[in-house]
């Protein structure tokens, strides 16, 4: 088999909100999250400092903040927000239920030492 498939459902919740998901697809070079906030939830503020990974949070469900460096960043449904690995970051959920996908990954960079570009090479579309 060439790939791996999981339900974010049948997969243990942490913190009362998130499915990690890198584990049960054994994954290698990304993290990836769902997270299914309650009202009132927040996450711990917390950094990427020491693996170096930056962080994609796409809402699809909801409004919620992010707090990335003590600055509130409101966002709603179909908003993605980078996040680099030095910055701390914390959801802080609303009155409603929100859900995220999180995507975390080392930076790219390629042969030439220029991070300030995404290798597309291999993407159809």
């Amino acid at each position: 088999m060439t790939y791996r498939k999981v339900n974010y459902e049948d997969v243990e919740q942490v913190s009362s909100a998130m499915h990690f998901l890198s584990d049960p697809l054994e994954t290698e070079q990304v993290g990836v999250t769902i997270a299914r906030c309650d009202p009132d939830w927040k996450s711990k503020p917390h950094d990427h400092t020491a693996n170096d990974h930056e962080e994609v949070y796409v809402l699809i469900e909801g409004e919620a903040t992010v707090v990335v460096d003590d600055e509130p960043v409101d966002m709603e449904a179909g908003d993605a927000l980078w996040i680099p690995p030095e910055s701390t970051r914390q959801i802080r959920n609303g009155d409603d239920e929100s859900a995220f996908v999180l995507v975390s990954a080392p930076s790219i960079v390629d042969e030439e030492g220029d991070d300030n570009e995404w290798l597309l090479s291999g993407f159809a579309g």
